[in-house]
């Protein structure tokens, strides 16, 4: 079987109107919501061509779902699509108030990639609504590559900050409301300074970032001071820059934690030989008197049976001197 080209557009369905009536089609495809867009965004994949755009009309602005990528994996792409060609096309959409200039919806890494090269880039050109451009974007990356627990966080909160309907955020990145919940606390209690020196960090679930996230909101600890306290440099990659960093911070909150004060050393009694009497511990509550059963077993004896009174005879001469003093 022939492999079809990607770029080519699949041939029109043949008409059955006996198969099909149009209120059928209009059951199975309603056009309603934010969600219309994308269906539409997908009628126009199989009816139109892609285009080629020059990369120097094409911004990158707006939210990005990814932490930064590094040069290398830049090269990486570049080298792939100079020895294959551009397999997969970007999306983009046009600017309305610049006539002939496009922003990407998604394939940042693709694009950087192109520019290297001075390689125009194939792409899928749509007239998408902001929300529209967020589904887009979002599902997209989901299907390529699922994004990380922070990256999502850091998309959602910027989202958020944008004015983004929550329906839309929670469609673009296919969650829930509790989950977008911890992502939001996750994203505001971790600066995002500290976020981007760790990176992605695919292998640190949701659990280790919430641990961390809980320990500087309770804290007035200064977490991007500390982290550039760090040689982030000397870890192999960002789930060791994250294993850094959360030990750094476990460790200046211990360091920060109030100390308990140290206890005197219990002090012994002896005879003049050398024999122990007693031994008397003091703690914040109370001053404790052990008396040896095993090396003074009378003195014990008599101890318990004239303990009242010799405990106020010492209470009052205590007084005693008190008054005189």
């Amino acid at each position: 079987m022939a492999r079809r080209n990607l770029f080519q557009p699949p041939l029109p369905p043949k008409e059955d109107t006996a198969a099909t009536t149009p209120a059928e089609q209009k059951t199975r495809f309603p056009n309603t919501g934010a969600m219309s867009g994308v269906k539409s965004t997908l009628k126009d994949v199989a009816s139109n061509a892609v285009r080629e755009i020059l990369v120097d009309v094409i911004e990158e602005d707006g939210p990005k779902d990814r932490l930064a990528f590094t040069d290398a994996d830049v090269v990486t792409l570049a080298d792939s699509i100079k020895a294959h060609g551009q397999q997969v096309p970007i999306m983009v959409r046009p600017i309305a108030d610049k006539p002939g200039h496009y922003r990407i919806v998604y394939g940042r890494r693709r694009l950087r990639a192109l520019r290297s090269l001075g390689m125009p880039a194939k792409t899928l050109v749509r007239s998408l609504s902001d929300e529209e451009a967020i589904l887009a974007q979002g599902q997209e990356n989901t299907q390529r590559l699922d994004p990380s627990f922070i990256e999502k966080a850091l998309f959602a909160n910027e989202l958020s900050s944008s004015g983004y309907d929550q329906a839309v955020i929670l469609d673009a990145l296919a969650v829930d409301k509790p989950m977008l919940s911890r992502m939001a606390k996750v994203a505001r209690s971790i600066p995002t300074p500290v976020i981007e020196q760790i990176g992605s960090a695919h292998g640190i679930g949701r659990r280790r970032w919430e641990e961390l996230a809980d320990q500087l909101r309770n804290s007035d600890l200064d977490a991007e001071k500390l982290t550039s306290e760090l040689n982030i440099t000397a870890a192999k990659n960002s789930e060791e820059r994250f294993g850094l960093i959360s030990d750094a911070v476990t460790r200046a909150l211990k360091a920060k934690a109030p100390q308990a004060p140290s206890k005197p050393p219990a002090l012994t009694i002896s005879l003049n030989d050398g024999t122990p009497v007693a031994e008397v511990k003091e703690t914040a509550r109370a001053l404790t008197f052990k008396l040896s059963k095993t090396d003074t077993p009378e003195f014990a004896r008599w101890m318990r049976d004239n303990a009242e009174s010799e405990l106020t005879r010492l209470y009052e001469a205590w007084q005693s001197d008190k008054r005189s003093g």
